[in-house]
Order: structure tokens, then C-alpha cells, then sequence
């Protein structure tokens, strides 16, 4: 019959302080003692107990213990000094007897059913290739290293698509003991087949030591983003020859190439160009873009010094490929840009004119007018659009699915009227938009198409004409961070009544 005798009763002399046994200092091999720690209590009572005392049945397989350390997983798994304890040869139930110190005469070591079970399953291959797709890349760093079975699994190229390594100069090097620098491994980056990179703050060198190093920089690598770099056009015009899988490139914060050099370096590959805040970019940029990729899908400037002029330089190649277009902060294009970008640029699914503060709401007629295909539409921060602007693009872009209006400051309730009979918007971004009132607000109460609201920062809105938006059953995120109406009762009500939609607060 199981004994339910607590720990303390069944405490032998032989059971030290710190939940730790020891055996006699007996052995003929020379050990002195071994310990247990104080996680196998099973194995620590069924040592200590004599023919007297009734047995312990062991505990269930959740609370046997595993090495956390990855390089025991794959071995034994158990610790040295509680192995020879652990016996299938002993029946659960009946008493040690006749048990003798020295580890020679102890039977051969087998481990019990249940803790096979639990080691076969934690190695089981199959089992890990579903489970381990349920942990974010940064646990997936992380579980990689707890064994070599766990680390095979992890390394396929399956689990790290679409994810992006991060690596700074000062990571791309060991000091040896001799001063010198060592360009480090990228091994581990290559099992697992990563496609895509983002490299700060590197030089022209730098840059040649990873295309000499990564064994698929020259023909798998598809996409690479260079951030405070200082590269230069031979910098450029070397890595664009190499990289022959290269497709997407991205050169921010790069202040020491020249148009030259994107003259000299650009290559037809290219399907997809970001360039931001560097400062020799200006129109004949736009030139040799235009020129030079044939192939390009999406372009995204920022760059104070373009005018209109450069929207003159697309030609009808990209009028047929180009689906995306980002103009961010281009202060000096007007409407007369404009009108350059949507006559060659017609096949545009997606664009951005953020702060472009010189475009008016005739900029945005014209854009209505022409690119019927649009289904996302960025006008955040530019300052000269009002409800006229709303007007035309409800009128028109019957496709538009986003449309950004953040710090568009002359919108008003108006705006918002004609916006709500729009029935394919499913994303409205009314951020800092500081003359939206209730009475607005209620205009949206049925377009039954939205799932993202950003009121955020609206200074206007009270508690009770946001209670309102629980009309919007389909709603999925709700954005209301500094937004003086959102109440903690208002959070709560939510909660009751869009059970769910995701409340930013």
C-alpha cells in the first residue's frame, strides 16, 4: 500500500543540510562522495531508506529533472553520481536491500520508461519541426542552444525566412591576442540560409570582408540595407558587381556616394531602391534611377533636395513595372511634380507624398483623377490639404483599402463625412488631426469595412463620442494614445464590447 508519509518522517541521518546524499567515503575507485541534487527526491529517499521503512513510489515524469546545459541534452542526461541510483532493475514498491557502496557492484545503468519517453520526445525531430514554429525569432536564438538536436532543427532555413540579421562594424571583427583584427564567422548565419542583411555603420572594406566571408553574399543574398555607412561609388560599384543576386537595396544615412557613383553602379537587377537622408542625392539621382533599372517595382525617396524636374524622368519602363512610390519629406516638389509623376507613373498601387508640404489639394485631385489603382494613400504631414482634398479621393479611388491623414491639420468633421462612403477603406490613420470632433467621429460609426482606427492625439474627442466606435464590431486595432478622451472606464468598456479589437492606449 503507497505510504503518504511526509519527506520529514521518512528523513534518514544520511540526508545532509542542503538536500544533498552522500554516499560513504568507501569507495575502492577512489571517489570520495557523490551528490544528488535536491530534484531527484525519489532518488534521494529510496537510497536512504532501509528494509523498515515502506517505499516511495517515483515521481511522475514531469518532475524529473533535465541538464538545462546544451552539451547534456544530447548525452546522457543525467548526472553522473544519481545514474548508477536509477535502475530499472529495481521494482517500484520494494525497498532497497543489500545495496553496497562502490558503483563496480551496482547493476548496469537503464534508465525507467517514463524518463525514455520524455527524452524521445524533447530529441523527437518530427515533433520539434511543428512545436519550434510557435516561438518568436528571439526565442528561436535562444532555444537554438540548448542542444545539438535542437540547434540541427532550428538552423533550417525555413524557420528564419523573412528575418533580417542586424550587424553592426564593431561585431564583424575579433581583436587577437596580437592587436590584430579577425573577421568573424558567418557560418551560423549561412545554415540557416539568411537572404537578407542590414549592415551599420561599415566602410568599403568592411562591406568586401562580408561578400569574401558570407558563403551566399554572391549569389543568394536578395536584399541588403546599409545604414551610417561610408560607402563610397567604388564601394558601391564593387558590391553591386559581386552581389549578383541582389535585388532589393537600401542606402540610408549614406553621405559619401555621389550620383556618380549610382551612375557608374546600378544594375538592371534591381527591383526594389530605398535611398534616405543622404545628402548628395538630388535630381540626377532621379536620372539614373529612372535610366538605369528598367525592372523597378518599388522606389522610396527621401530627399530635400529633388524638385519636380526629377519627376519628369520616369519613362514609360517604370510607367509599366513601378507599383510603389514613397516621397518622404521631398519639401521642394509642388503640384507641377505631380502632374510629371502621375502621367508616368500610372500603374501606381501604393503612394506616399509625407511630407510633401507643398502639395495642395489640387495635387490631390490629380492624383484621384489618375491613379484609379491606388489602395494605399500617405498624406501625413503635409499641412495645405483640407476636406476639398477628402472630397476627391472619396469620389474616386474607389479601391483605396489605407489612407494617412496624420498632422493633416485643416481636417475637419466635413472631411470625415465624405470619407464614410467609402466602402473599400479598411485602415484610416487620423493622427494629431486636431479639429476632428464627435460630431465627426460619428460619420464613421458605418463603414463596416474598417479594421485599423488611429485617433490618436486627437485633442477634441471626449469619452462619450469614442464610446460610439463600439458600432464597429469589425474593428480589429484601435489606436487612442494620448488622446485626452480615452478614460480608463472607457478601456473597460471596450473590453465588454469589442471583445476583439486590440485597444492601444
Amino acid at each position: 500500500m503507497l505510504n503518504m508519509s511526509t519527506p520529514s518522517e521518512l528523513k534518514s541521518p544520511c540526508v545532509t543540510r542542503n538536500g544533498l546524499v552522500k554516499l560513504p567515503p568507501t569507495q575502492p575507485n577512489g571517489l570520495g562522495s557523490a551528490s544528488i541534487t535536491k530534484g531527484t527526491p525519489a532518488a534521494k529517499n529510496r537510497i536512504c531508506q532501509s528494509s523498515s521503512v515502506p517505499s516511495i513510489l517515483p515521481p511522475p515524469p514531469s518532475s524529473l529533472p533535465y541538464h538545462n546545459h546544451h552539451h547534456h541534452l544530447d548525452g546522457p542526461g543525467l548526472p553522473l553520481a544519481a545514474a548508477p541510483l536509477l535502475t530499472s532493475d529495481l521494482e517500484p514498491g520494494k525497498p532497497l536491500v543489500g545495496l553496497k557502496p562502490s558503483f563496480r557492484q551496482l547493476p548496469p545503468l537503464t534508465l525507467p520508461k517514463p524518463i525514455l519517453l520524455e527524452r524521445q520526445l524533447v530529441l523527437d525531430e518530427k515533433l520539434l519541426n511543428r512545436l519550434l514554429w510557435y516561438f518568436t525569432t528571439a526565442e528561436k536564438c535562444v532555444l537554438a542552444q540548448v542542444c545539438k538536436t535542437w540547434r540541427k532543427v532550428l538552423y533550417q532555413p525555413k524557420f528564419w525566412e523573412g528575418v533580417t540579421p542586424i550587424l553592426h562594424a564593431t561585431e564583424l571583427y575579433n581583436i587577437l591576442p596580437n592587436g590584430e583584427k579577425e573577421f568573424v564567422s558567418l557560418q551560423a548565419f549561412a545554415l540557416r540560409g539568411f537572404q537578407s542583411f542590414c549592415l551599420v555603420g561599415v566602410s568599403d572594406l568592411d562591406i568586401c570582408e562580408f561578400i569574401d566571408n558570407y558563403p551566399l553574399s554572391k549569389k543568394s543574398v536578395r536584399s541588403l540595407s546599409l545604414k551610417r555607412s561610408t560607402i563610397t561609388d567604388a564601394g558601391l560599384e564593387v558590391m553591386l558587381e559581386q552581389m549578383q543576386g541582389l535585388m532589393h537595396l537600401e542606402l540610408s544615412g549614406c553621405n559619401d556616394f555621389t550620383e556618380a557613383g549610382l551612375w557608374s553602379s546600378l544594375n538592371a537587377r534591381l527591383t526594389s531602391l530605398s535611398v534616405s537622408d543622404c545628402i548628395n542625392v538630388a535630381d540626377d539621382a532621379i536620372a539614373a534611377i529612372s535610366q538605369l533599372l528598367p525592372n523597378l517595382s518599388e522606389l522610396s525617396l527621401q530627399a530635400y533636395h529633388v524638385t519636380d524636374t526629377a519627376m519628369a524622368y520616369f519613362t514609360a519602363k517604370q510607367g509599366y513595372t513601378t507599383h510603389t512610390l514613397r516621397l518622404h519629406s521631398c519639401w521642394e516638389i509642388t503640384n507641377h511634380g505631380v502632374v510629371n509623376m502621375v502621367h508616368s507613373l500610372p500603374n501606381l498601387t501604393a503612394l506616399s507624398l509625407s511630407g510633401c508640404s507643398k502639395i495642395t489639394d489640387d495635387g490631390v485631385e490629380l492624383v484621384a483623377e489618375n491613379l484609379r489603382k491606388l489602395r494605399s494613400l500617405d498624406l501625413s504631414w503635409c499641412p495645405r490639404i483640407t476636406d476639398m482634398a477628402l472630397e476627391y479621393i472619396a469620389c474616386d479611388l474607389h479601391k483605396l483599402e489605407e489612407l494617412v491623414l496624420d498632422r493633416c491639420v485643416r481636417v475637419t468633421d466635413t472631411g470625415l463625412g465624405y470619407l464614410s462612403t467609402m466602402a473599400s477603406l479598411r485602415s484610416l490613420y487620423l493622427r494629431w488631426c486636431c479639429q476632428v470632433q464627435d460630431f465627426g467621429l460619428q460619420h464613421l460609426f458605418g463603414m463596416r469595412s474598417l479594421r485599423l482606427l488611429s485617433l490618436a492625439g486627437c485633442p477634441l474627442l471626449t469619452t462619450t463620442g469614442l464610446s460610439g466606435l463600439i458600432q464597429l464590431q469589425e474593428l480589429e486595432e484601435l489606436e487612442l494614445t494620448n488622446c485626452p478622451g480615452a478614460t480608463a472606464e472607457l478601456f473597460k468598456y471596450y473590453s465588454q464590447h469589442l471583445p476583439h479589437c486590440m485597444v492601444i492606449e
